[in-house]
């Protein structure tokens, strides 16, 4: 298989089987692959910049067994930003890659990463997320379940004035998701998730649960606040999915879950630069709109008094 040399950043960057099928059913090469996340890059970057992240890694493509990888490997060239991370319970640190530039994310495309997951804090502040994320994960495939939990969780959030994004996993569900100030420890912030969702499954008790326990939830919609602990990660906006037909984790409207045609897969690497063509990343101004947890949390505890 063919070897070939891409120069980017500064940096000569020697991409090995670059004719390696990645995704057999679409007949998706590594270089596709590579070529989707270069021309995504300039929209993706900003939700990548500043933040750990963990490799998906599928070096056989997504027809053999992958594995994530947290820690940075001592062979990776010195030019890739790197954050020492205090791994808890073992009373040591790992680097981690930080991803602020084309040829980075390229690199790992190299290593067979297919999917880029990043912390929801970022290095200045590790222990505060600037992130907070819901992750409604149905029992099965039934998307209508995961379009009712995340309305409902909308409009409960609206109701407390928290401002909230929304996103297609590219698996099986959706990410509800607020942009914080960074004021909060994760602590705070997985306790106001799970109130949150202790709230919507009051509301809706036969359809909603904040369960873990797989055999607990009967059926029901698991509103998965457990993502907001440090060192968790989530699947990055504009990613691509170790699954056939290569979806993206795609950035949404709100207003778009009124269409009866959208699903967790609805888009991939091969439709998603229509879209963008057509409109702008709906996450653009996410940043835009941190803010503290402070009155959503008290309203929030008015609610329930």
């Amino acid at each position: 298989m063919s070897t070939q040399t891409i120069e980017l950043d500064g940096h000569g960057i020697e991409v090995e089987h670059f004719d390696k099928v990645f995704f057999p059913d679409v007949g998706l090469t590594k270089g596709d692959l590579i070529g989707y996340y270069r021309r995504i890059a300039e929209t993706m970057l900003p939700h990548l910049e500043g933040r750990p992240l963990t490799m998906q890694r599928f070096p056989d493509g997504i027809d053999e067994k992958g594995f994530y990888q947290k820690e940075a490997p001592g062979y990776f060239p010195d030019w890739i930003q790197r954050v020492e991370i205090h791994v808890e319970g073992e009373g040591s640190t790992q680097p981690q890659v930080v991803c602020g530039n084309v040829a980075t994310l390229v690199y790992l495309v190299d290593q067979g990463c297919i999917t880029p997951h990043v912390w929801l804090s970022r290095v200045a502040a590790l222990h505060k997320p600037d992130k907070l994320i819901f992750d409604l994960d149905p029992p099965d495939d039934d998307f209508e379940m995961v379009r009712h939990g995340a309305l409902a969780l909308h409009d409960l959030l609206d109701e407390i004035d928290l401002t909230t994004y929304l996103m297609t996993t590219g698996s099986r569900g959706l990410h509800v998701v607020a942009p914080l100030d960074g004021s909060a420890e994760f602590d705070t912030v997985r306790q106001f998730a799970r109130d949150v969702g202790a709230v919507l499954a009051r509301r809706e008790p036969d359809r909603i649960t904040v369960e873990s326990r797989k055999q607990a939830r009967r059926g029901r919609l698991f509103v998965d606040y457990l993502r907001n602990s440090y060192a968790q990660n989530a699947v990055a906006p504009y990613a691509v999915r170790a699954k056939p037909g290569a979806p993206v984790a795609t950035p949404l409207d709100w207003d778009e879950l009124g269409d009866r045609d959208l699903a967790a897969q609805t888009y991939t690497t091969q439709n998603i630069f229509r879209r963008l063509g057509q409109k702008d990343d709906p996450w653009a101004d996410f940043q835009q709109h941190a803010q503290s947890l402070e009155e959503p949390r008290q309203k929030l505890k008015e609610m329930e008094d």
